[in-house]
């Protein structure tokens, strides 16, 4: 068989945009369970689809593991070493864009993952990056509790933020407006 290409580590960046009503900041919740499907890039029909696990919590390793600590990993068949996935926090994206651009490839601040703003409208906005290594994330799955809202009045609803459907609406009593969510999308590019 030909020998293994040495595997490469590809920046991704899950992004999404909604239609915001009343909504002042939309935000993935850090340690909340999020859903992804991935594939082996090597191999078109490979996939598992729907893995969930947690960005604050890395997976327990032996000592003799040489990957340095990931949130998820898979063995694709033949395959000597895992395929693995790191959600980066703020600092470490901010250095891992820094290295694509001096690899000539676009990005920089404007793609930091931060929280969707009410200006961000319909907008693609970066929330999470993830480094991977041997696999790449496809498709975003919500699951129904990964989001928080604050409305324009300062309101933080962090429960029951459902955008699994594509919608969400809820009420702002304390300042009497609704606040809305539709037509969210999510979207995974490679940075």
């Amino acid at each position: 068989p030909p020998p293994t290409p040495p595997i490469t580590m590809v920046l991704f960046l899950l992004c999404i945009k909604g239609e915001l009503e009343g909504v002042d900041t939309l935000s993935l919740i850090k340690d909340a369970n999020i859903c992804f499907s991935v594939r082996n890039p090597l191999s078109d029909y490979e996939t598992r689809e729907k893995i969930v696990f947690n960005p604050c919590e890395t997976l327990e390793q032996d000592e003799s593991d040489r990957e340095p600590p990931h949130h998820f990993a898979v063995k694709w068949e033949g395959s000597k070493k895992f395929s693995t996935l790191v959600v980066l926090d703020a600092d470490a994206a901010k250095s891992a864009l820094k290295k694509g651009k001096k690899k000539g490839k676009s990005g920089g601040e404007g793609d930091l993952p931060r929280d969707v703003k009410g200006e961000d409208n319909g907008e693609f906005v970066p929330v999470l990056a993830m480094e991977c290594r041997g696999l790449e994330p496809y498709e975003f799955h919500a699951l129904g509790n990964e989001f928080r809202v604050v409305s324009e009045g300062g309101t933080v609803f962090e429960e029951g933020v459902d955008l699994s459907e594509g919608d969400w609406a809820d009420y702002d009593e304390e300042h009497d407006a609704s606040v809305s969510i539709s037509d969210f999308e999510a979207k995974i590019i490679a940075a």
